[in-house]
């Protein structure tokens, strides 16, 4: 297994995905829609499975976003350490101001957002199109 970078895995409606990216990326905070995510092969098969997941993990209290998309909500480079070639180290455990300021955009668009309170890893590919995740 290679170089892991933390993320949120969260369901989002449809309408307010860009909203949302926008209000992240205020707290150097990205948002990758998994379907479109570099990092992954088939993507419409991922959005899929996760969506499915997520849903069916809430035995019903989550039906109503069957429909919604499957994004990932990372860090970014301010909550890490450059290395010598621009690559991003992280020195250790996120701070915690880091935590606190992805949950709490997460709760400013309230329902239209569901997620549960954890980070999970994806693996990290050295692509032009994912930004600041260069781990070596």
């Amino acid at each position: 297994m290679g170089p892991r970078h933390l993320v949120a895995t969260v369901l989002v409606e449809p309408g307010t995905v860009e909203d949302l990216e926008l209000r992240v990326m205020t707290d150097d905070l990205w948002l990758w829609p998994v379907r479109t995510a570099p990092v992954v092969v088939d993507g419409a098969r991922l959005e899929s499975q996760l969506r499915r997941r997520m849903v069916e993990q809430r035995r019903g209290e989550w039906d109503d976003a069957a429909g919604w998309t499957p994004a990932w909500v990372g860090f970014g480079p301010a909550w890490h350490e450059f290395g010598p070639h621009g690559d991003v180290r992280p020195p250790g455990p996120l701070p915690w101001a880091a935590h606190q300021r992805l949950w709490s955009a997460l709760e400013d668009f309230g329902s239209l957002v569901r997620y549960r309170r954890r980070l999970s890893g994806i693996p990290t590919v050295a692509t032009a199109e994912w930004p600041g995740l260069y781990l070596r």
